[in-house]
């Protein structure tokens, strides 16, 4: 190689290296791993929450460099070191565009190190979300006759990776874990899902209202997220009831409509669906407006329709590498297990549905 030649190398390499940062930003998957320690003065203990999942526990909001610091894990672990009076580090070991079996073999599995450290108390993990949207993406292109071969893979592909999830947590976690908790799905875009397919039903030649068929799709995925929870010892915090209904009694049943649609220890999967998909249907609200009492709302949902608001500063977790900081809670004290705005944001109302959980002791 010539003089010439090396110093159009040299000139070249830059450009090479953005076009190889751009094309991994282009990808369907990204991960964003953080680690965020709650520091409280009269401690010097310190243990540990991990969570596993897709850009929903990794506080994506459109970024690919950074990540919203207070997502749902973190939340989560604000309310673990109240009520411990001890430092917490929230560990979250997310994949932004992960479907489950991505989030299972490449974060759960490659990664159990985090879950078996002598210091993990709770372990929490989501996934399936990127099942929905990819097969509800797929199903808005169609024209000619509806195919639902897509929908009905992704809800059996997260019934089987849940399954496996549990399964290996429990096998791999660290024997002093207290807890083990998933998140279940809000649906996203309710509203914007209320309108016709461009395909055509093959049994009734006509097109079909989208919302009222991905909603029994995304309830049977969630069905399955709690029932496994219930067979294998897992908690289930139920974010579709938490972001779909209101906090207060719209339909005069006594219950308040959060309370309602969710998930009921050991009823069938036929109850559930019925109860979600019709008797209580009516009282699902997109989470854009979700109520909180009556003439109050919060936003849970970004802009982009899918992931859940938040609020305060953002953390490195994406191109420019994983994360790790430390900073005193945000709150002194909790009342009645609940900071001043767990339902104000989406990543706020998550992070208490998880808390609900927590041991009283670590």
């Amino acid at each position: 190689m010539n003089a010439r030649s090396r110093i159009v190398l040299r000139a070249l390499l830059p450009a090479m290296a953005l076009m190889a940062i751009g094309s991994q930003a282009a990808a369907s998957t990204l991960n964003q791993n953080v680690s965020w320690t709650i520091d409280r003065p009269t401690s010097t203990t310190k243990y540990r929450v991990v969570a596993y999942g897709d850009s929903i526990y990794a506080g994506y909001y459109g970024n690919i460099n950074n990540a919203a610091k207070y997502s749902a894990p973190t939340v989560e672990a604000e309310y673990v070191s109240a009520l411990w009076g001890t430092d917490v580090e929230s560990v979250r070991r997310a994949k932004s565009g992960a479907i489950a079996s991505d989030v299972y073999t490449n974060k759960i599995v490659n990664e159990r190190s985090y879950m078996q450290n002598s210091a993990t108390r709770v372990v929490t993990f989501e996934m399936c979300g990127n099942d929905g949207l990819q097969a509800r993406t797929d199903f808005k292109k169609q024209t000619g006759t509806c195919n639902y071969t897509k929908i009905n893979t992704g809800v059996a592909n997260c019934k089987t990776y849940v399954a496996k999830a549990m399964d290996y947590i429990n096998a791999n976690a660290y024997s002093g874990v207290k807890v083990k908790i998933i998140s279940n799905l809000h649906y996203p875009g309710y509203d914007a899902d209320n309108k016709q397919s461009s395909c055509k039903d093959a049994s009734t030649g006509q097109t079909v209202n989208m919302r009222d068929m991905f909603l029994p799709k995304l309830a049977t995925m969630n069905y399955w997220m709690c029932e496994y929870a219930r067979q294998k010892g897992f908690k289930c915090a139920d974010n579709f009831a938490q972001y779909m209904g209101a906090d207060y009694d719209t339909n005069s049943d006594g219950v308040a409509d959060s309370a309602a649609l969710a998930y009921v220890s050991g009823e069938s999967e036929s109850s559930y669906l019925t109860r979600i998909t019709s008797t209580l249907k009516p009282t699902i609200r997109d989470a854009h407006g979700h109520l909180n009492a009556p003439g109050s709302s919060a936003n849970y949902i970004q802009t982009d329709d899918t992931h859940p608001t938040y609020v305060g500063d953002v953390v490195k977790g994406g191109l420019g590498g994983g994360s790790t900081g430390t900073g005193a809670p945000r709150y002194s004290t909790n009342t009645g297990g609940k900071n001043p705005i767990w339902n104000t944001y989406g990543h706020e109302r998550m992070g208490w549905a998880v808390s609900t959980f927590n041991p009283s002791a670590p």
